[in-house]
């Protein structure tokens, strides 16, 4: 392959996605953190709506600070406004944001300084959406010193039954309560022994990314313990429909019991529009949650569960609680459908024998009009050969007036025979002809 000393491919077509794709696995770079650091991180959920409004708000944070603000919308922007930096990620239902304070006071408590101080207050309270997560992460520097005793621990979360591990072989020892304390925020505390700061920033984005996604997991909870009362209502009711469908001596209202399984059918179906884009985003956060565990790669603290053992303890039954509603409401959706069809088979067959007992109706009844019809043709024989008989008596009495001489009352008498047999000879003829109309196809 030749390449010019511009780099540019010669002679080939390139797919005009070749570079979004190149540059989307560089999209969320991974920050560097150095240690100690003060972080303060926010996920905002959004509607549409104030998708569009929340980017021109984070424009006019530029504008407070004197900075030029950008001028197209990305899936990562990284600004440092002087005394903190901001990492703004876009997720598919939220925004989130990342705030590092340059500076760490050390005459403050390790969560008495936040990083979410140094906004304004004025910006922030005006922040479009809703707030999901909130939670203050403080990296403390124990390369050069002891790691500091639990006691010492437990008062910076405010007494919390706490959670610990020791992630990546025990290089950083990580703390939480994964409650809300009395700034209602969240908080992590990092004691940084042997890693990086780029294996720190690593570290700080999957404990940033396992809280945010926990918690967009849980979303679901309370829909599937809504539904759930309600679908095993559904179930009881559809239990006695398909009851009273089985009882083939009973006296069945099909119309009322169609009515039945309608309204249930438009129940499942309007629920499952409402529940399944929650359910199944439901699923995938904990799918990434579980990445982020394993990626954590955690050791115990002694007497202390460690992330993973918490979040499978607890999170784990939450997300099957959720997919044991979805799942509840796909076979309540396809026992409805088998009862329907049950129900229509059952109304098809009440039409065929209405049609059968119909048909053997119009059956009996042809019959009839058939042996009327032979009655009415022998009247109507009858009647042509009287009418006909009278009407060759004008024509003997006319050739007798001109001078024949013959018996007219003889004549008369011998063509009445006649006349009846050729009737009915016709008669016999049209109705055959009739009959092989009909057979025809």
């Amino acid at each position: 392959m030749n390449l010019n000393n511009t780099g540019q491919l010669q002679g080939l077509d390139v797919h005009p996605l070749r570079a979004s794709l190149y540059d989307e696995l560089h999209s969320r770079p991974f920050q560097v953190i150095s240690s100690p650091a003060r972080i303060s991180y926010l996920a905002i959920m959004l509607d549409s709506q104030q998708k569009l409004t929340e980017f021109e708000h984070f424009r006019l944070l530029h504008q407070i600070f004197d900075l030029t603000p950008p001028q197209y919308d990305s899936a990562c922007i990284e600004v440092d406004f002087g005394p903190f930096k901001i990492r703004r990620d876009k997720h598919l239902e939220f925004t989130s944001y990342m705030i590092s304070a340059h500076q760490v006071t050390e005459d403050f408590g390790v969560f008495d300084q936040d990083a979410l101080s140094g906004l304004p207050d004025a910006w922030l309270s005006e922040l479009p959406g809703e707030v999901m997560a909130a939670f203050h992460l403080a990296v403390e520097d124990a390369r050069t010193q002891a790691e500091p005793d639990l006691a010492e621990v437990k008062s910076h979360f405010e007494g919390m039954r706490l959670v610990g591990s020791r992630p990546q072989n025990g290089d950083v020892q990580v703390w939480t309560s994964f409650k809300l304390h009395s700034d209602g925020c969240g908080r992590f505390l990092v004691y940084n022994k042997k890693m990086s700061d780029s294996q720190l920033g690593r570290l700080v984005q999957r404990l940033v990314e396992i809280e945010t996604y926990r918690l967009m997991a849980l979303l679901a909870l309370p829909m599937a313990r809504q539904y759930n009362a309600e679908l095993v209502n559904m179930d009881n009711q559809l239990a006695q429909t398909t009851a009273t469908l089985s009882d083939i001596e009973g006296n069945l209202d099909e119309s009322s019991l169609l009515s039945e399984l309608i309204t249930m059918a438009a129940w499942v179906e309007a629920t499952r529009a409402k529940v399944a884009f929650r359910f199944s985003a439901s699923k995938a956060y904990h799918d990434l949650v579980l990445i982020r565990l394993e990626e954590l790669k955690e050791d115990e603290v002694s007497g202390h569960l460690t992330i993973t053992e918490f979040m499978t303890r607890r999170l784990t039954p939450a997300i099957r609680t959720c997919i044991t509603a979805s799942d509840h409401l796909e076979s309540l959706s396809t026992r409805i459908d088998r009862v329907s069809d049950m129900m229509r088979t059952r109304v098809d067959m009440s039409i065929q024998s209405q049609n059968q007992e119909l048909l053997s109706s119009m059956d009996r009844r042809s019959k009839i009009q058939l042996a009327m019809q032979h009655t009415v043709e022998g009247l109507s024989v009858a009647a042509i050969s009287y009418y006909s008989v009278g009407l060759l008596k004008f024509l003997i009495e006319a050739v007798y007036e001109k001078g024949l001489e013959f018996d007219k009352s003889l004549v008369i008498g011998l063509s009445v025979p006649f006349v009846v047999g050729g009737v009915w000879l016709a008669t016999r003829k049209i109705h055959k002809r009739f009959l092989r109309l009909a057979k025809e196809k």
